[in-house]
């Protein structure tokens, strides 16, 4: 292989390996467009457009994020090699102040105090070590929780569409939702829907592109597992509307 041809195949590498957030986007506004051009008239268009708003949000957030996390973890180990310095320089004073004394009874307040420097210290490096984390978990909660919020209210535009109403033996009453649709535009709106819990899946998989967090990994696995059950559902729909 030629020194070309291998750096153009290590430089394709990157995009089989990580989810593109631009791909993702690019998807989303051709699906909106799609949506807005067969029902002008439908809620789902701004449900469409909800998500491509989602989805700029969620490429913002990481880019800006991304920044402020490399800063906030470079203070919190220079505070953490302080909290360090600090209580191997108070341990060290305490040991020496104890090699000084004779009665068993000086000892005891002294050894109380290096405990508790022991202590306090292990709390903060712990409360330091972990604040990267914890601002990058609240986060990516908060897109994680509107992503959510999202596909409940794809499945409730859905979730009046009947296929049995399309039936020629099928008798409305008068509390029967009104139909306006026919059968492909019903096919096609289901469709739509479906599309959209998967890109709102993918919306989700962006999140933990790069976090490692166990809370931000679980919520994610969560919604792709809610996306995939209520696709389930629309297929199931699909599958029954008459020929």
């Amino acid at each position: 292989m030629s020194v070309e041809s291998a750096s153009a195949h290590q430089s394709k590498s990157p995009s089989l390996q990580q989810l593109s957030a631009g791909a993702v986007h690019s998807t989303v506004a051709q699906l909106s467009r799609r949506v807005s051009a067969r029902f002008p008239e439908r809620r789902l268009v701004g449900v469409a457009e909800e998500l491509m708003q989602l989805v700029e949000d969620v490429e913002v957030r990481m880019a800006t994020t991304r920044g402020r996390l490399s800063r906030v973890r470079m203070i919190s180990r220079v505070l953490v090699a302080l909290v360090v310095v600090a209580t191997v320089a108070a341990l060290s004073l305490a040991l020496r102040d104890v090699g000084r004394v004779d009665s068993s009874v000086t000892w005891l307040p002294l050894i109380e105090s290096a405990i508790n420097d022991l202590v306090f210290a292990a709390i903060a490096i712990f409360f330091l070590h972990t604040l990267p984390n914890r601002i990058e978990r609240g986060q990516l909660l908060d897109l994680l929780h509107r992503l959510r919020s999202l596909a409940h209210i794809v499945d409730m535009h859905q979730l009046t569409k009947d296929p049995e109403r399309l039936r020629d033996d099928f008798v409305p009453t008068p509390a029967s939702p009104r139909l306006d649709l026919d059968r492909a535009g019903m096919e096609h709106y289901f469709g739509y829907c479906s599309e959209l819990l998967s890109l709102i899946g993918k919306a989700a998989a962006l999140c933990a592109e790069e976090s490692r967090d166990p809370v931000v990994l679980d919520t994610v696995s969560t919604i792709e597992r809610l996306t995939t059950a209520l696709s389930g559902k629309i297929w199931q729909k699909i599958s029954l509307l008459p020929s």
